[in-house]
């Protein structure tokens, strides 16, 4: 059962990602038939602990705290300091006994230092990701989800994907009810869908050459229009495999894939800035019905096109 929780106060820590899981575990819910925990912020020493924002917080308990905590929780912080030997120590001696472990964005860096993630999969906010993978080639980095979960080791994507890691853990443990309690205090659905690909922007990939410059303008002015390989490569005055392979050489992905992801990318404005319907993104981006442009977008950025209107829409927000 999911009682004692400790979170750790790590100089450079992001007080967002920090009040994540305080807001998540330190309050008492009890008046709303929530979950009461026993929560404790832990320091390396007593006292003044940096944060990335320029002031101090004053943290009053040491690492004991930690040595029966059912869950360890490490918020975001800077990901170039080193992991100081106790707190990799706290972090070593939760999983060694089966206790939970979550990680809020960059905090997942502290795990991987502390050698929890090895074997395992994790995720870190997506402007991360590139670099835990290549730091830590043992680690299978997934930067398209909100968190993960291996085993007893939960890793969140940035900031608010922080709220739906704690949210996943309480719903776990203690069941729906107690997730759903929680989340209505704080104002957040208790279950999000969609994955970290919706917040990315992408930019339309850069050609290596001016060699399709013109072919690739055509096609974003013609992207409502059936677009075949044939009819681009005769634009590209090339055979049809030669255009497929040089294409792919210059700019990093199949003529089809780099059309499909423009065609995305269309839509995605259009579902944010104007009032056309479904069908209607669907015709003018080019994927010719709805139903093609759901599978888009549930495929590349695991969601729909109606979740991400609402996410999104200048008009919803207006």
């Amino acid at each position: 059962m999911l009682k004692k929780v400790v979170l750790l106060a790590i100089p450079g820590v992001a007080p967002f990602e920090f009040g994540v899981v305080c807001e998540a575990f330190g309050i008492d819910r009890r008046d709303h038939g929530g979950p009461v925990f026993d929560f404790t912020i832990a320091a390396v020493e007593p006292g003044a602990v940096p944060t990335s924002m320029g002031y101090d917080m004053i943290i009053p308990n040491g690492l004991e705290a930690a040595a029966d905590a059912d869950l360890i929780c490490v918020p975001a912080h800077d990901i170039e300091s080193d992991v100081h030997p106790a707190i990799a120590a706290v972090i070593q001696d939760a999983a060694a006994r089966g206790a939970w472990i979550l990680s809020v964005c960059s905090g997942a860096f502290t795990l991987a230092k502390a050698g929890v993630l090895s074997g395992r999969s994790a995720t870190t906010h997506w402007m991360h990701a590139e670099r835990l993978a290549r730091d830590f080639p043992d680690i299978d980095v997934d930067a398209d989800v909100l968190f993960v979960e291996d085993g007893r080791i939960i890793t969140s994507a940035g900031t608010a994907a922080g709220i739906d890691a704690c949210l996943h853990l309480i719903r776990s443990e203690l069941g729906a009810s107690a997730a759903n309690v929680v989340a209505r205090r704080m104002v957040v659905p208790p279950q999000r869908a969609g994955g970290q690909s919706q917040y990315i922007a992408t930019p339309i990939p850069a050609s290596q050459s001016d060699s399709f410059a013109e072919v690739t303008d055509w096609m974003l002015e013609n992207l409502d229009q059936e677009l075949t390989i044939d009819e681009l490569a005769h634009r590209a005055l090339m055979s049809p495999r030669t255009f497929a392979r040089r294409f792919k050489a210059d700019l990093g992905a199949t003529p089809g894939a780099w059309l499909n992801r423009q065609r995305l990318l269309r839509a995605q404005m259009l579902l944010e800035e104007s009032g056309l319907s479904l069908d209607g993104v669907a015709a003018e981006s080019g994927f010719g019905t709805a139903a093609v442009m759901r599978h888009h977008f549930a495929k590349t950025l695991n969601t729909t096109p109606a979740a991400y209107r609402r996410a999104f829409s200048v008009r919803e927000l207006a």
